[in-house]
């Protein structure tokens, strides 16, 4: 007599479970990922306005009052992160009465990850005052809603 053998495989069933239960992790963790991600943009954001503040701190202290030139940044302090593709965009802003004599603004690239992120541009200024404006907007956002952007929290 021939014996038959018994194949193993999913039932179609089994299947479908092992799919819902995937998409049940997922519709978890993406959101959580999401966040995650963009509280790394901010804090990459705020470490780029420090190092450019020491970079324009370190040029004003070499620069000869003379000169009166504008300080640029140089190649890597001018965008966040330092090296690949940009996701904030380093500016050094002109002397204003209220700045101290410069600003530093971060602002997300157009059509970027962080363009319609809530923190907008971060700012620093000379006087070490730290601020943050939504896109397309000149009025700063609230003290405690700026000091959450600058932790990351946003």
């Amino acid at each position: 007599m021939r014996e038959r053998k018994r194949e193993s495989a999913f039932s179609l069933l089994e299947l479908m479970i092992a799919l819902g239960v995937a998409a049940i992790i997922a519709a978890f963790a993406i959101p959580g990922w999401r966040a995650h991600i963009a509280k790394a943009h901010r804090l990459d954001a705020a470490a780029a306005a420090l190092r450019a503040v020491q970079f324009v701190e370190t040029a004003r202290l070499a620069q000869t009052f003379e000169s009166g030139d504008a300080i640029a940044l140089n190649a890597g302090f001018d965008q966040a992160p330092a090296h690949g593709a940009a996701v904030y965009r380093v500016a050094v802003l002109s002397e204003s009465a209220t700045n101290g004599g410069y600003a530093i603004e971060v602002t997300p690239v157009v059509s970027g990850p962080m363009q319609d992120d809530a923190c907008g541009a971060f700012v620093m200024d000379a006087t070490g005052l730290r601020s943050n404006h939504a896109p397309g907007a000149s009025a700063p956002l609230d003290r405690a809603q700026s000091a959450a952007c600058w932790a990351g929290k946003g």
